[in-house]
């Protein structure tokens, strides 16, 4: 193991980005569907390096593009940001924040008190829609 706690050499890693850079240049969509291609451990490593930007995982996990702020916002973090978490909005007093845990997106909305955890494929849709609708 790396002293970064990677299992894989960061130089294979890199060397890896910069194949599908070349690739798929600034195609967010076409890295997209590269990384998927990976085996697990390579892909799950590469989600949260430095290597990858927050946007690049935040498109990989979400497929979906949010608003040009917010795509702003995750373009200026790297992806190993996304182990402690990134703000990306707020939104009616709620901050929305991404993170990947145990290889999973998760959305959290938090009012400064209370949090509320959305995870997987579809957390960033469920965390919008329950801004839009909170139950309280």
């Amino acid at each position: 193991m790396n002293p970064d706690g990677s299992s894989i050499p960061f130089n294979i890693l890199a060397a890896l980005a910069d194949r599908l850079f070349l690739e798929c240049e600034d195609d967010v969509k076409c890295l997209s569907r590269m990384i998927e291609k990976l085996d697990p451990a390579t892909r799950n490593e590469l989600l949260v390096s430095d290597l990858l930007n927050a946007y690049q995982a935040f498109y990989y996990y979400f497929r979906t593009c949010p608003d040009e702020l917010v795509c702003e916002r995750l373009e200026l973090e790297p992806a190993s940001s996304l182990l402690m978490g990134v703000k990306i909005d707020e939104i009616e007093l709620l901050d929305l924040i991404f993170l990947v845990k145990n290889h999973e997106p998760v959305i959290i909305v938090s009012d400064g008190e209370r949090i509320f955890t959305f995870k997987g494929k579809t957390a960033y849709n469920e965390g919008l829609k329950y801004i839009e609708n909170p139950p309280y």
